[in-house]
């Protein structure tokens, strides 16, 4: 095991949501739904070039749907190449910046950095050895106010361990 210092130490994380990339959204929500899924939030970005639904599963899990609107987005390129399924998985961190700093010390490519409303976001190459996009997300604290905790947040709650 390698001994890492607190500079380069992932800070606490945990599995957000699955991103599911779809043709249409009405037509894959069935088959969640069928899974026992209940869709907790749905909304089309501010460009409008796709839309996403969260649905919950149980106490702790979540997967999104995610599709194309109008014309071209980086979700039909996705869809031509690969076609339906796994698009990424979304780790909540309590602190983006040493996640990131953590995750490009054991040399990982960060390949996007923003501030969204209501979190921070930074990707991870899929060119790494699990093929996987990996989003990590920390949550402002303003995005409690969005709605309702049981829909915004894992169990309800944004992860602890400042």
């Amino acid at each position: 095991m390698t001994d890492t210092s607190d500079a380069t130490r992932m800070p606490p994380a945990r599995v957000d949501h699955v991103g599911i990339a779809v043709e249409r959204v009405d037509d894959a929500e069935a088959t969640l739904l069928a899974l026992g899924c209940e869709c907790v939030h749905r909304e089309t970005v501010a460009d409008g070039t796709f839309e996403w639904a969260t649905y919950v599963l149980g106490d702790a899990s979540r997967l999104e749907l995610i599709a194309p609107v109008d014309g071209e987005s980086f979700l039909t390129a996705f869809l031509d190449e690969h076609g339906p399924g796994l698009h990424h998985v979304t780790l909540e961190v309590v602190d983006i910046d040493a996640a990131v700093d953590a995750l490009e010390s054991a040399g990982e490519r960060i390949v996007g950095y923003s501030e969204e409303d209501g979190w921070t976001e930074a990707f991870v190459s899929p060119r790494n050895p699990t093929g996987a996009l990996f989003q990590l997300m920390e949550y402002h604290d303003d995005y409690a106010d969005k709605g309702d905790a049981h829909a915004l947040f894992v169990r309800g709650e944004p992860l602890k361990g400042r």
